[in-house]
């Protein structure tokens, strides 16, 4: 297709094997992930985050719960860390600073969902996402939060949304019109003219394909079925161990991901 640049990668093969070649291999140089999610009703975004992101080969990751899930979780999952909820168990506007100071800390933040519906809880991720300026990536429930007005995590550099097809066209209002019966072409093309214009990345999965569009270009590769949460927690590590390369970075990812999915699978 003329236009935007497209990069098929396959399942058998990387598209930047030299990223694969030099990635840290000391934990210690391999970067430090906070992973933000759940509610006193589901935690589930999270706990499947977190063993993605050690499966992805992150070198320290911290997880941060709202404190209404401490009891039940404190000796199951000792990693965790606990802050303010609201009434309904979600995180309340006071966790702001709590959030703020472990982001401090770490190389890249994770929004991994099962957040729940709650205003308080739309207030601070806004408020977060525009207190920290490091690479964050959204996925899940997080996404729905910034349908009304997207532009706060569009609009925002070192930002990777992983999202369904619906959730990243409810994103992309007045930018893009992206139908479920549009043909993977039309998919790229839209999604590539969309990145071309703002700052922040997309992940989706559509036709078959994961798309990865950053910068006007776009990379898909293949996979009938996708954990969109464990593919954010991959693309969460590839992004801060490369952050001068944001689509092969991406790319990579999802390269990583689906041989994880494959070997899973034998």
């Amino acid at each position: 297709m003329e236009g935007p640049k497209w990069l098929r990668q396959s399942k058998d093969k990387p598209a930047f094997d030299d990223l694969l070649w030099s990635r840290p291999e000391n934990k210690r140089y391999a970067g430090k992930l906070l992973i933000i999610g759940g509610n006193s009703h589901a935690f589930n975004a999270v706990s499947s985050a977190y063993a993605a992101a050690l499966a992805a080969g992150i070198g320290t990751a911290r997880v941060m719960l709202p404190d209404k899930l401490e009891r039940m979780l404190s000796q199951m999952f000792p990693e965790a860390e606990f802050t303010s909820s609201s009434l309904s168990g979600s995180f309340a506007r006071t966790a702001l600073g709590p959030m703020c100071d472990a982001a401090a800390w770490a190389d890249g933040v994770l929004l991994a969902g099962d957040f729940g519906k709650n205003s308080e809880t739309a207030i601070l991720l806004e408020s977060f996402a525009g207190k920290y300026a490091g690479p964050l990536v959204l996925s899940g429930d997080s996404l729905d939060y910034f349908f009304e007005d997207p532009r706060p995590i569009i609009d925002r550099v070192q930002t990777v949304l992983v999202g369904s097809l619906s959730q990243v066209q409810k994103l992309l209002v007045g930018r893009a019109l992206i139908k479920h019966s549009d043909d993977l072409v039309r998919i790229v093309e839209l999604l590539a003219g969309f990145s071309k214009d703002a700052p922040s990345s997309v992940i989706t999965h559509a036709a078959g394909q994961v798309i990865v569009a950053h910068g006007g270009q776009v990379s898909t590769t293949p996979a009938e079925q996708v954990d969109l949460i464990q593919l954010a927690a991959y693309a969460s590590v590839w992004r801060l161990q490369q952050p001068t390369r944001p689509l092969e970075a991406l790319t990579c990812g999802v390269y990583c991901w689906g041989s994880q999915e494959v070997k899973s699978d034998l």
